[in-house]
């Protein structure tokens, strides 16, 4: 390394001296798998409690929705400062001082009062939250061999992937046989664990940087995220072209634009090195989640009322009806790298987007009110061994583009781009769904009574709701309103799977020539050169 290339960042030893040897690993892997499985089930738990809430509070199903979204807007707008902050302070301490806050704030979200408490709570959860989940991956990437890497990424991945589910699982069957309170009690046992196996198990690493830290980039990422997030969150319920809708897009916009011309600018030290999406690997990996991750949160969303409304099934068995999926992304993202190794980073990629891509097309194709869940089963099976498959190379891909003084960023760019991906999915498919529904529903209701008929198209639940007062007419508009559903299922798969078709063709064409880490050379290398080092890659 030449006199002008010393480095502006190296890692402090790892506290207690050497190399973790393999129970060491199994360990980290261990405790880490548990913090960010207490993070991923507090995403979605709330989903099945939103009626209990609604009723205990007085609240409204705007407060109510507040409350569920808070928690992912305070998350995702605070990954990338806080993931930079962990890669400067300590990961360990980090780490502990996230479980430690987000178990209080899981506490006090247990007795919380009212909705106004409620929400304080989640926000302190989202905040701690995004203390924890970049931390996760980044000592994983700065702690395990890069023999061993590829393997503990896939087993993170997995939690990340399938824990929202199984997360979901396990507060419906809280609520079921106890009551919705104890959603909490899930998180805080996690927390309790993940922070007893952190102090004994997790070794502490840090970078020394020259520069100050990037605090106006800091600032500027964190509005543009909130000013996204909160267009894709409130977009469906206030309405695309409501004034506060278009304020908070405009800032979002803006301030995106902002911090690209900032860290531009500001280059040696700046918060993320834009210019490295310039590189194969980084650009598809990000791509691919985003666009896999808005698939997935996109399908939940068309999944759940086609179990409860057209099947008639229960909370907590339309849960278990979704393991299946989640049980294949888990499996298969811990085999991703073994196929990685074999056929190549990006031919893995490609394999697995395919199959996601045939996931849909075949839900798309075979669902039917008649044919029930088994319409749809190889359907969600295709599309958990394909997301399997290519989230794996994907997170790997986008870790090992930045240099190791970065990861804690790495991680967080690696989460941020899940969190907008799930935002958009939902928006977007949820909207698809919605428009789909009224319009087939719209020539389903001769001689329904204007009343029902007006209420039957605001959604199938209502459809259901509002049939025992119609008369003679009940059997006939529960029929239309599931009939109707299905079409408005089928027009959001199949635009699903367009858009998962061109992503295919992208990673095909543009996917990471491999994703093994950066060599200890370019680990070490000056954030100023950062894009060049990579570039060969």
């Amino acid at each position: 390394m030449s006199t002008n290339q010393l480095p502006q960042a190296a890692a402090a030893p790892a506290s207690g001296g050497g190399a973790p040897d393999a129970r060491q690993l199994r360990a980290i892997l261990i405790t880490v798998s548990i913090a960010l499985m207490a993070v991923i089930a507090s995403v979605s738990g709330l989903n099945v409690a939103q009626t209990h809430m609604a009723v205990e509070f007085g609240a409204s199903q705007n407060t109510v929705l507040w409350i569920i979204n808070i928690y992912t807007l305070a998350l995702a707008a605070l990954l990338l400062p806080l993931g930079a902050i962990g890669d400067r302070l300590g990961r360990k301490p980090m780490l502990i001082t996230g479980l430690i806050i987000f178990g209080a704030a899981s506490v006090l979200a247990g007795l919380a009062p009212s909705a106004g408490v409620m929400i304080a709570a989640r926000v302190a959860a989202g905040i701690s939250a995004a203390m924890i989940m970049p931390i996760t991956l980044a000592v994983i990437t700065s702690t395990f061999p890069e023999e061993e890497r590829g393997k503990a990424i896939g087993v993170w991945t997995g939690v990340a992937g399938g824990g929202g589910i199984l997360g979901m699982f396990l507060s419906a069957l809280l609520v079921d046989v106890a009551d919705w309170r104890w959603l909490f009690v899930l998180p805080v046992v996690l927390v309790v664990v993940a922070l007893a196996m952190t102090l004994k198990s997790v070794p502490n690493s840090h970078e020394r940087f020259t520069h100050s830290f990037d605090t106006i980039g800091a600032l500027v990422s964190t509005i543009a995220v909130i000013g996204l997030i909160f267009v894709l969150q409130e977009g469906p319920e206030r309405g695309w072209t409501a004034p506060i809708t278009l304020i908070s897009l405009a800032v979002g916009v803006v301030a995106a634009i902002a911090f690209v011309a900032w860290e531009l600018h500001r280059r040696d030290a700046s918060l993320l090195d834009v210019r490295l999406f310039r590189e194969r690997g980084l650009a598809s990996g990000s791509l691919t989640l985003l666009v896999v991750f808005g698939v997935q949160a996109g399908i939940a969303v068309v999944l759940f009322p086609f179990f409860q409304a057209v099947l008639g099934w229960s909370g907590l068995l339309s849960t278990v009806a979704m393991m299946p999926m989640a049980v294949m992304m888990m499996m298969t993202s811990g085999l991703a790298p073994k196929m990685a190794a074999k056929i190549g980073a990006r031919s893995t990629m490609t394999v697995g987007v395919a199959l996601a891509t045939l996931g849909l097309a075949l839900m798309a194709l075979f669902v039917s009110v008649d044919g029930g869940y088994l319409s749809i089963l190889a359907g969600m099976l295709a599309m958990g061994i394909g997301m399997g498959l290519s989230m794996t190379p994907s997170t790997e891909a986008i870790t090992s583009s930045l240099p190791r003084a970065k990861q804690g960023v790495a991680s967080a760019l690696n989460d941020v781009t899940r969190e907008f991906g799930t935002a958009l999915g939902v928006a977007m498919l949820g909207a698809l769904l919605a428009n789909g529904y009224r319009s087939a529903i719209d020539g389903k209701l001769d001689g329904i009574p204007n009343g029902a008929a007006d209420t039957a198209r605001e959604g199938i639940a209502n459809a259901i709701e509002v049939a025992p007062t119609t008369g003679s007419h009940t059997q006939d508009l529960i029929h239309a309103a599931q009939q109707s559903f299905v079409d408005g299922w089928q027009q959001s798969m199949w635009v699903g799977a367009a858009v998962m078709a061109a992503l295919l063709l992208y990673v095909a064409l543009r996917g990471p020539k491999n994703t093994a880490p950066l060599p200890s050379d370019a680990e070490a290398a000056p954030e100023t050169g950062a894009a060049e080092n990579v570039a060969a890659r």
